[in-house]
């Protein structure tokens, strides 16, 4: 989303916009199988995640063991979760 420049550029901007669609698409998907809570939390931990980590590839932001550790506590916390998940 960075990259489209307030959805000025097309190309990023489209990119964007398809992959918005292709996460709900894929989190109403995981919601036939899992709790809205513990599918709701999936989503949104791997949305902060993979925002750090495309963050730190593509847009050459910082990367310190602070924040590496807080992105590690995160998908600690989502296999947590799933685990405690009763279905």
């Amino acid at each position: 989303m960075k990259l489209s420049d307030g959805f000025s550029k097309p190309v990023p901007s489209a990119v964007t916009i398809l992959t918005m669609i292709a996460s709900f698409a894929l989190l109403s998907y995981s919601m036939r199988f899992l709790p809205l809570g513990t599918a709701y939390m999936i989503w949104t931990g791997i949305g902060a995640v993979g925002a750090f980590v495309l963050g730190i590839i593509v847009l050459g932001e910082q990367m310190s063991m602070l924040r590496v550790g807080a992105a590690i506590l995160i998908v600690s916390g989502l296999v947590l979760m799933k685990l405690a998940s009763t279905d």
